[in-house]
């Protein structure tokens, strides 16, 4: 008779075609966030072909700028989100899968995108608002109607900010708290129009509780 103990259960290996499988799931689950990262590495890659004068010109020509808003705020307000000033796209790739992925994988991609493309159009609106109330009363100067300004980084502050309601209640507090801190001292300490827009997108990620809401 066998009288040795059981052996303990083996423990699945894991192989590239199970880091594959894991990979393609997680992406799967958050098909925005993916598409829209695509797009800006694709985009990335356009612009690292173009002339440092003529990637200025032409990211001048789709930015959410006082002149391009009042030329054509549609077409600017789309166009923006899918640019990257300074061409780097490796941190942004990482923000949004610790950041967008998992707000679009709880919130849904339809309220994920609610958050992100009303944090980007509104915070965009209040910040070169502000902007031309400084231009017109002297603060600023007039050359700054026609700044380059694309990105991507009003929209994850509004993601960054929602995904408060998601934290364990032990460390929501200090989550919520180092929200605040990160877009608020930059605009203590030197303030410009788009801090005042990151500020305002974090708000309004925060302002964004009832979509988290289960059955709404």
């Amino acid at each position: 008779m066998p009288t040795g103990h059981p052996a303990p259960p083996t423990r699945p290996r894991t192989t590239p075609a199970t880091w594959l499988r894991a990979t393609g799931s997680w992406i799967s689950s958050a098909p925005g966030t993916y598409v829209w990262l695509t797009a800006l590495f694709v985009t990335t890659v356009i612009v690292h072909q173009m002339s440092p004068a003529f990637e200025e010109e032409f990211l001048r020509q789709r930015s959410t700028n006082i002149h391009e808003l009042s030329q054509n705020p549609v077409r600017v307000l789309i166009s923006s989100a899918f640019w990257i000033d300074g061409g780097q796209w490796l941190p942004y790739a990482v923000l949004y899968t610790v950041f967008h992925a998992p707000a679009e994988r709880r919130l849904g991609t339809l309220r994920w995108l609610t958050v992100a493309a009303t944090a980007h159009v509104l915070a965009t609106l209040v910040s070169e608002g502000i902007l031309a109330w400084a231009i017109r009363h002297g603060h600023a100067p007039q050359s700054a109607a026609n700044t380059l300004d694309v990105g991507v980084s009003y929209a994850l502050a509004g993601v960054v900010a929602v995904l408060t309601y998601y934290v364990p209640r032990p460390w929501r507090p200090a989550y919520l708290f180092a929200v605040l801190v990160i877009y608020t001292v930059p605009l203590i300490t030197t303030p410009t129009f788009t801090d005042i827009g990151h500020l305002t997108a974090a708000l309004i990620g925060l302002a964004c509780y009832p979509l988290t809401r289960r059955g709404t």
